[in-house]
């Protein structure tokens, strides 16, 4: 049910990533024109990142008609299958934005609920510039997860996706100019008008601006969640390299100067933690290959440097779900990062994760949290 009024207003935040979940949303994947081979690896990697994930906290896989059977034979009978129609599976961008409430009673019970923010989407850049010009049902699949739940949904004429924008949980929301000010997606709006609804709408009061994403991020321009993220309130994890001859050096750089001179907005300094993307990997010509080129995808070519890297990690309730590249040394640096970043939770390493990247996104952006209320 669609409900007026804007969440801040009527007491609503999103709460930080690292909060408890009562599910874990996720899509499966089948177009063959962005997944290779009709998605059959991306769909076992998948069906990997949501078994991991179901070992924390409750998860539910939803699936077109025609791939729901084949969804349910490769998932452990934990995970709920739904039925629902999507364009793609990239549930942290077409999924409801959940926000949380609490209120205290005259008796001094503690009251809390929940609601989800419905963006608009549109493929990432729209008809001219975006993944696939068709979205109409992406456009439906929050609503859809909002009905399922019985959850208030909070309507928003604004074009954004979950990956652009990270939050603290206090009041702190981290974004790039790159993606919310790129004229593919609100060109009608002011930097000032964006970070206006981004505070009514996520319950933040201060918005830091990087300058831009990772390197190579095209498909979406450049989402933070490829980039920089909050391990906790006052520390950052960054995407970094050490070889000034990589493109994504300055970019880095650039992310640190403008984190390293600016605080959140409880007035602390960031401490910024440097998670090392892997060496850069490239699509070859069995991957491109594998791709089915009809037109109305965005064309994977063959020699394509990858967007990898490990700041795309999903935060479970006591875990952390980790993308593994094959680059051995970068691999193993990452656990032991987010091993420190998050000490008391179990680091989950999932193999293969360079299937999802070859279609543009990585963990984090497969999945989408619905936090506890209870």
């Amino acid at each position: 049910m669609g409900v007026k009024g804007r969440p801040a207003e009527e007491g609503y935040h999103m709460p930080a990533e690292w909060e408890p979940h009562s599910y874990c949303w996720i899509g499966w994947p089948e177009r063959g024109d962005n997944w290779r081979d009709g998605a059959v690896h991306a769909q076992r990697v998948f069906a990997r990142v949501a078994t991991a994930i179901s070992d924390f906290e409750p998860v539910t896989v939803c699936a077109s008609p025609a791939q729901w059977e084949n969804a349910r034979s490769q998932l452990p009978l934990n995970i709920r299958v739904v039925e629902m129609s999507m364009d793609d599976s990239w549930f942290r961008d077409t999924g409801p934005t959940f926000v949380v409430s609490k209120r205290i009673t005259d008796s001094g019970e503690v009251l809390k609920s929940s609601a989800g923010i419905d963006w608009t989407f549109n493929s990432w850049g729209g008809v001219d510039d975006g993944c696939y010009t068709d979205w109409s049902r992406d456009i439906l699949v929050a609503r859809k997860i909002l009905e399922i739940e019985k959850v208030p949904r909070f309507p928003h004429s604004m074009i954004l996706e979950g990956g652009s924008f990270h939050v603290d949980g206090e009041g702190t929301c981290l974004t790039t100019e790159e993606c919310l000010m790129n004229k593919n997606r609100n060109p009608h709006m002011t930097k000032e008008q964006i970070e206006d609804n981004l505070k009514w709408y996520l319950g933040v009061q201060k918005i830091i601006w990087l300058p831009r994403g990772l390197h190579g991020d095209d498909d979406t321009n450049g989402h933070i969640d490829n980039m920089c993220c909050f391990a906790k309130p006052g520390v950052v994890l960054l995407a970094w390299t050490d070889d000034e001859s990589d493109p994504q050096y300055e970019r880095s750089v650039e992310a640190l100067s403008v984190l390293s001179n600016t605080t959140d907005a409880n007035g602390r300094k960031l401490q910024v933690m440097k998670l090392h993307i892997p060496s850069p990997m490239y699509m070859t010509d069995e991957e491109a290959g594998g791709v089915i080129q009809v037109g109305e995808a965005k064309p994977r070519e063959p020699g394509t440097r990858l967007a990898a890297s490990y700041v795309n990690f999903y935060i479970a309730n006591g875990g952390i779900i980790i993308p593994q590249f094959g680059d051995e040394k970068r691999d193993h640096e990452a656990v032991r990062v987010l091993s420190e970043a998050f000490p008391g939770y179990k680091v989950v390493r999932i193999e293969g994760a360079r299937e999802i990247v070859l279609a543009g996104g990585n963990i984090h952006c497969i999945t989408q949290q619905q936090p506890a209320t209870v």
